[in-house]
């Protein structure tokens, strides 16, 4: 067990990600100067309910350590950091937020991948790139539809998590998957619903659109 400074957010980090952050408030400008005093991490968990400026927050208890890789540090006080997910993690005990959040937390290794995992992962990576692709076309600032995943099982299977278009409540559902073949077997589910719906809009896209007279239909 390890104790840990850590940040709650209203995103998901997952390991292999990268993670921006402005850092603002005095207690995380404290945090920031004391974890590059050390081994430059520190804890990143979804915040359930609340808000991420003034503490009092509801928080997950499964994250990632983030490892600071750059940090400008500002006239003002502000930090502007880059970080990368590094490693999943368990918190134990939340201590008192004082100077700043702070948990004790265990690393939590994923399950060793099945021997099939490379057939789930091609397909997991074909319906991405078909969910990419139409959101984009629809306009959605997504990750582009070449996405390329790593050979590994379980850092693509972080990979495509972190690019797929889904919101925090369905990312962390994924990052607390016991392993690779889980994780891909949920992604698959949740792409192939992204895809229909996806697929409806865009059908009701074109329908708005009479290429006779080179706009909306009745509108």
């Amino acid at each position: 067990m390890a104790l840990l400074p850590m940040v709650p957010l209203g995103s998901v980090l997952v390991p292999g990600m990268v993670l921006p952050l402005h850092v603002f408030e005095a207690r995380y400008r404290a945090l920031v100067t004391d974890c590059l005093a050390g081994d430059a991490e520190f804890g990143v968990v979804l915040i359930e309910r609340g808000s991420e400026v003034g503490g009092g927050e509801l928080r997950r208890d499964v994250g990632t350590v983030a490892r600071i890789l750059e940090a400008v540090h500002f006239d003002d006080g502000r930090w502007g950091l880059g970080c990368v997910g590094v490693r999943r993690i368990r918190v134990e005990h939340w201590l008192p937020d004082d100077p700043y959040p702070r948990a004790e937390v265990v690393d939590w290794e994923d399950e060793a991948a099945e021997a099939d995992v490379g057939e789930r992962l091609a397909a997991v990576t074909a319906s991405l790139r078909q969910v990419l692709a139409a959101a984009a076309e629809l306009g959605e600032p997504v990750a582009p539809a070449t996405v390329e995943l790593s050979d590994d099982p379980v850092l693509a299977s972080y990979q495509a998590t972190a690019v797929a278009p889904f919101g925090p409540v369905d990312v962390h559902a994924l990052l607390v998957e016991p392993g690779p073949d889980s994780r891909l077997a949920r992604l698959a589910a949740m792409l192939d619903e992204e895809a229909e719906f996806l697929a409806r809009r865009l059908a009701m896209s074109a329908e708005t659109f009479d290429p006779e007279d080179g706009g909306a239909g009745d509108g």
